[in-house]
């Protein structure tokens, strides 16, 4: 039986999950999962990239010993994030993560050289500090020294498979939230690229989802004990999880929820108007040509804040039974603000919000909560009827995909607070969407309304009326 090998990494943890289907349905295993996490290192927020490495072999490892033998393998992570390479392929200075500071002030230098609506009509992705553009920019302005040895940039997913292969490339749907391609092309914006001032020959091979990059390299197969194919998946891990939403029209609205709430539709053409700048729309790339027009919320990254600071003596159930109870609490807060992005307290973050705007402030980890989630929902909705609005579309459902979609209150007050229906699951969607892709590649789906018609049928899936 052919199986195959998904490595879904995200912000705080990461797995390795062996897929395979069986009588018409796909099955799934987790055979190891790992924590992740930025940590500062000389200053800077950074990703353990080494460690990350080491734990995608460990995983291998633990497959074989399981007995299983992957056909093919393929790593999902986050966006924006890279490292750069020297001519000897040595890494160049630490992976920083994107929630360090050292993009502050560097929209600005980038909007020098070109207009931010100049941008959006170019590369299609919304204003985000942390994109890879403003951090190439903070490299440029605060360590020219490592542009000037650059050879290479690698997003994350792309240099863990470069480890794995030798070969260098960078799948599409991860380099589009680098804000340096051209949108209509799907190709480097080279023009761009050179008016920033970036050396234009560190950027790789834009590679589609579904490419076989090649064979594990002798000293990887060695130490895992056995070989098998790489194939991208969509690398990025909104990219993987859209394609698990089991809708059975051609589109659909969905959330994928998890650390970040990436809220959106799948369109054939990327969305260029000033109304989706405007509205803050990004068209991220997704798999078979296709656009995710859609909007990056701060998602359930408040919440673990919450437990984090409690020091996750509680899980995410307790959380949402504690705020309905204190459902009636009538303050609010714009999820987006900047001041959730990485504060050093969450809960000062949000009852600084309030006394800001001269709302009650909560006290409580259920009030706290509360106005979380009802923000959220809130913020859910409105961003429904802005894509509504600049696709031309009318959607009835929103899909809940991803860790989120566990979350049963907060798909209730989503369908209550947008009026539509909530269908929530599967949650494993980024780990599932890996796989569709290896699978595909593999002949086992023709395309993807036969995935996704797979999906629907071998997985949990809840329903909540408005």
């Amino acid at each position: 039986m052919k199986c195959f090998l998904a490595v879904d990494i995200g912000a705080s943890s990461g797995r390795h999950i062996v897929g395979y289907v069986e009588n018409g349905r796909m099955k799934m295993q987790e055979i190891y999962r790992f924590p992740n996490g930025m940590k500062m290192q000389d200053g800077r927020l950074c990703w353990d990239i080494d460690g990350l490495f080491r734990e995608v072999l460990a995983g291998m490892k633990k497959c074989r010993e399981q007995g299983y033998t992957p056909d093919t393998m393929g790593i999902d992570t986050w966006g924006v994030d890279f490292v750069l390479l020297d001519g000897s392929s040595r890494r160049l200075g630490p992976a920083v993560g994107y929630r360090d500071s050292r993009t502050k002030g560097m929209e600005e230098k980038v909007y020098q050289t070109i207009p931010e609506e100049a941008l959006y009509r170019r590369t299609g992705i919304q204003r985000q500090p942390f994109n890879t553009i403003y951090q190439l920019m903070a490299v440029k302005e605060q360590e020219p020294g490592l542009l000037e040895k650059a050879e290479a940039l690698l997003l994350i997913p792309d240099y863990l498979h470069f480890l794995l292969t030798g070969r260098k490339a960078t799948e599409y749907t991860n380099a589009t939230t680098t804000q340096l391609l051209d949108a209509p092309s799907g190709d480097w914006d080279r023009e761009l690229i050179a008016m920033l001032g970036y050396p234009e020959t560190m950027f790789q091979e834009i590679c589609r989802p579904g490419t076989v990059l090649g064979p594990l390299q002798e000293e990887i197969r060695r130490e895992v004990g056995f070989d098998c194919q790489i194939v991208l998946p969509a690398t990025h891990d909104t990219g993987s999880a859209v394609l698990a939403m089991p809708c059975r029209e051609e589109t659909g609205l969905y959330i994928s929820s998890g650390t970040w709430s990436l809220m959106g539709t799948e369109v054939r053409e990327a969305v260029l108007t000033e109304e989706a700048r405007k509205a803050n729309l990004t068209n991220e790339g997704g798999y078979d040509g296709r656009f995710r027009l859609l909007k990056n919320i701060m998602g359930l990254w408040m919440i673990q804040s919450l437990r984090h600071e409690d020091g996750d003596v509680y899980d995410f159930a307790w959380v949402c039974r504690e705020a309905e109870k204190n459902r009636d609490f009538p303050s609010r807060v714009d999820v987006n603000d900047d001041i959730f992005l990485a504060p050093e307290s969450m809960k000062e973050a949000v009852k600084l919000y309030c006394r800001r705007t001269g709302q009650p402030v909560p006290e409580t980890t259920g009030e706290l909560a509360a106005v979380i989630y009802q923000s959220l929902a809130v913020c859910y909705a409105k961003t429904a009827e802005e894509i509504e609005a600049v696709s031309g579309r009318r959607f009835a459902c929103i899909h809940i995909i991803g860790g989120g979609a566990n979350a049963d209150y907060l798909s209730r007050i989503t369908a209550s607070a947008s009026g539509r229906t909530v269908s929530a699951g599967p949650t494993e969607a980024t780990a599932i969407g890996n796989l569709t892709v290896q699978m595909t590649a593999a002949g086992i789906f023709r395309d993807l309304a036969e995935a996704r018609a797979c999906v629907r049928e071998s997985f949990p899936i809840r329903t909540f009326e408005p």
